[in-house]
């Protein structure tokens, strides 16, 4: 299993207003699903952030994002390890595939991977 990309997730409420705020250190938008907005920069596609008003399919908002090559072997690694799954392995018409588990200090990660 390979790690593609990590993002933050920022929670927000005011998000065109972090938009343009990110925008000024040369950040565009890529992904906008009007609950979830990514940001990435031209030049180096994976350093990204993401902005969030809070999870459309989830309980919780996750702090950070693991896209992986493979979400499967991820999700058996985790629950063999005894980590807490937050949020169950599923597909979302986005077109991912994730789950949610909780790291050793708390913070919610979404493990991912494109379909």
């Amino acid at each position: 299993m390979a790690v593609r990309r990590v993002v933050p997730n920022v929670r927000s409420e005011a998000v065109r207003e972090s938009r343009e705020f990110y925008g000024l250190l040369g950040l565009e938008e890529v992904m906008d699903l009007g609950w979830i907005v990514t940001l990435a920069s031209p030049s180096a596609p994976t350093a990204q952030v993401s902005l969030m008003t809070g999870d459309r399919t989830a309980p919780v908002t996750p702090d950070m994002s693991v896209e992986v090559d493979d979400v499967d072997a991820a999700y058996a690694v985790m629950r063999r390890s005894g980590a807490e799954i937050v949020h169950p392995l599923r597909d979302e018409e986005w077109g991912v595939r994730r789950f949610f588990v909780r790291d050793p200090d708390g913070r919610v990660v979404n493990v991912l991977a494109h379909r």
